[in-house]
């Protein structure tokens, strides 16, 4: 069977949520991103870029619901890819300023992340890829992905300096 076309990539989300405004403020006014479209109490699209949308959101099944209860299948988390360091370290002072926490923050050989929870519990990572010549490999040349603790100041610095 041969393998999919090197091209495709994840177009965007699409999360349930339980209030659409409390949504908007954590995707738009915490992380950003801009508000394209929005039907009424329903569902919004939010995007970077100008694109049509990345992430929707919609309470069509969940209005005032809860999150899956631990131990259920569903979404792990949505990672949101950054083009540089710099805008994740932006990233991440957006998330300080607003007080969100961090569940977590690991070096990964391949990229940073940043991992953390929306007001619905859906599980965030906000990362940055390093290129590709730099990740990190076996001396057959095979990937050797790795978790190590991420220096929050440090990446801080990229914004700071």
């Amino acid at each position: 069977m041969n393998p999919v076309d090197p091209g495709t990539r994840i177009g965007h989300v699409h999360l349930k949520v339980a209030d659409l405004d409390r949504a908007l403020r954590f995707y738009c006014d915490v992380l950003g991103f801009e508000l394209t479209q929005r039907y009424g109490s329903q569902a919004a699209f939010v995007a970077a870029g100008g694109y049509h949308h990345h992430i929707g959101l919609n309470t069509w099944e969940s209005p005032g619901g809860s999150p899956p209860p631990p131990g259920t299948t569903g979404l792990f988390h949505v990672a949101i890819l950054y083009p540089t360091r710099a805008a994740l370290a932006d990233a991440l002072q957006r998330l300080l300023n607003s007080g969100i926490p961090l569940d977590g923050a690991s070096d990964h050989g391949v990229s940073e992340a940043l991992y953390l929870r929306d007001p619905d519990q859906n599980g965030v990572e906000l990362y940055w890829d390093r290129p590709q010549e730099a990740w990190p490999r076996s001396a057959d040349g095979d990937l050797e992905m790795f978790t190590r603790h991420l220096d929050l100041d440090g990446l801080l610095q990229e914004i700071r300096s």
